[in-house]
């Protein structure tokens, strides 16, 4: 981790809860990227090293999109960390990321949740 706090790549397709949680993130220490597109995400992982991704699934039909997204960020940086923000039904169709974070609108627990899974990592 850097020294002015984690740094953390999130990716969302919902430009409101994204401006959201990036504010929320900041609050909390955290230096953040984001970006409403996958194409973009990648370009930003290739620049830089990530101590966290966070990719947001909304719902049926973004599962896919989701893990595909995540698997190329694995394979373009190796030892790269992902987690999936969604609610629990779509977290239980997917083993792609390091870990689920079952927070949907739900701050407090998307904090915590990142902090338990970077301290566990750690």
């Amino acid at each position: 981790m850097s020294e002015a706090g984690p740094s953390i790549l999130h990716i969302c397709s919902r430009e409101m809860i994204l401006g959201l949680r990036d504010q929320i993130l900041r609050v909390h220490g955290y230096q953040v990227d984001s970006t409403l597109d996958s194409a973009v995400a990648l370009e930003l992982s290739r620049r830089r090293a990530y101590d966290l991704v966070v990719i947001d699934v909304e719902g049926d039909g973004r599962i896919a999109l989701a893990e595909e997204l995540c698997q190329q960020l694995k394979e373009q940086r190796a030892g790269q960390d992902v987690v999936f923000i969604c609610n629990y039904r779509v977290s239980q169709e997917t083993d792609c990321p390091d870990e689920v974070i079952r927070a949907e609108f739900n701050p407090k627990a998307m904090v915590a949740g990142i902090e338990d899974f970077l301290r566990k990592r750690d």
